[in-house]
């Protein structure tokens, strides 16, 4: 078999970028397997989930097994820069902010390619369950995986032409149970390594936690009022809620209350019911059409609001080249500043953007 381009693969430790490597190799390609060491606190080193002893052991054994050199390159300033004053940054705003979207645009197809390219690469590959196609036309489009349970096309709407000119998502044709078999057959040692939930800088913490160590300036008690402006409570800090959120709030009431705005300039969780939770539109920008090119008209498709959120349909109305306006069938109770808004045609995704705030929920 003539060898074929020579690909660096974003390894993790974990059975999908394993797996990802080992059909690369069986593909002919030149595999270099490359890990990124991510921040942690002080003190926590070992617990960044993307980069823990373990994880980096687990790759390095993989790497061997398959016969490919294996790389760990130190990102700990640019992830912190890029992700984590993201994040925290994002809750002083009142957001609710998705650093792995910021994560994959910036870290890992931005720093790591860069050095994937360094290295004579021709392609960098992920673990990601998505799928790699090209139009008529030539142009690069992402579309749902297989496993629909599995699915990550939304966290890849970041990506443009210049990246996905670069990208291969080889478990994108495989269901999960699959990608573990396989592994099983290959002899890795990684087959039934769990999969990671959370976000790694967390270490399985919870974020407000995190937010205390982090950013206690954020850690701010106020009032929670109703919409008639009644004092109900006190919260602990805005950076703790969500918008939809009901559990956790403190407060008694005869009837089920929700966070229905986050009011940062007065401090105050505006809390209310149920029919007041619901918004029907939402405007998102910084949004990236992944073809390079908006339509040029309205159209109907899915959306997706969280990561998990099962789509709803609505009418895409194009504002300009990086913001969209987007009025849903039904009003949803979860459209949260912060969150990505991510459009499909079908099993297409087109692109995504960041759901703006609402200057009402500021009044």
């Amino acid at each position: 078999m003539q060898e074929k381009d020579r690909i660096v693969v974003a390894m993790s430790g974990g059975v999908d970028s394993s797996v990802a490597a080992a059909l690369l190799v069986q593909q002919g390609y030149q595999v270099i397997g490359m890990m990124l060491r991510l921040w942690s606190e002080t003190g926590r080193d070992a617990d960044n989930r993307c980069c823990t002893p373990d994880a980096i052991a687990q790759a390095r054994r993989v790497s061997a097994i398959l016969g490919i050199p294996f790389y760990v390159m130190d990102a700990k300033k640019v992830f912190y820069q890029t992700v984590v004053e993201f994040f925290l940054n994002g809750y002083a705003s009142g957001a609710t902010p998705n650093p792995c979207l910021v994560c994959n645009r910036q870290v890992r197809w931005e720093f790591l390619l860069q050095h994937a390219r360094s290295m004579g690469a021709r392609y960098m590959a992920t673990g990601h369950y998505a799928l790699l196609k090209q139009d008529a036309q030539g142009k690069y489009q992402i579309w749902r995986a297989i496993d629909a349970n599995k699915d990550q096309s939304y966290v890849l709407h970041v990506l443009n032409q210049d990246k996905l000119a670069f990208a291969k998502f080889p478990i994108g044709n495989y269901p999960k149970n699959e990608i573990r078999n396989l592994a099983r057959d290959l002899g890795l040692p990684v087959a039934q390594r769990p999969d990671s939930q959370d976000l790694c800088f967390l270490g399985g913490d919870d974020y407000r936690q995190f937010i205390r160590r982090n950013a206690p300036d954020l850690v701010s008690p106020g009032p929670i009022l109703n919409q008639s402006g009644e004092h109900l409570g006190e919260h602990q800090g805005l950076a703790f809620y969500t918008i939809g959120q009901r559990k956790g709030l403190g407060i008694s009431s005869s009837e089920p209350l929700y966070v229905i705005k986050k009011d940062i300039q007065q401090n105050t969780l505006i809390v209310g019911d149920n029919e007041r939770l619901g918004k029907q539109e939402l405007t998102a920008g910084q949004f990236n059409w992944i073809t390079g090119v908006p339509p040029a008209f309205s159209f109907r498709a899915e959306v997706k609001i969280r990561y998990k959120a099962n789509p709803e349909w609505g009418e895409i109305k194009v504002l300009n080249a990086d913001r969209v306006q987007i009025r849903f069938d039904r009003p949803l109770r979860d459209i949260t500043f912060g969150q990505a808004a991510v459009i499909y045609d079908g099993d297409q995704c087109l692109g995504g953007g960041v759901i703006q705030n609402n200057p009402e929920d500021l009044k």
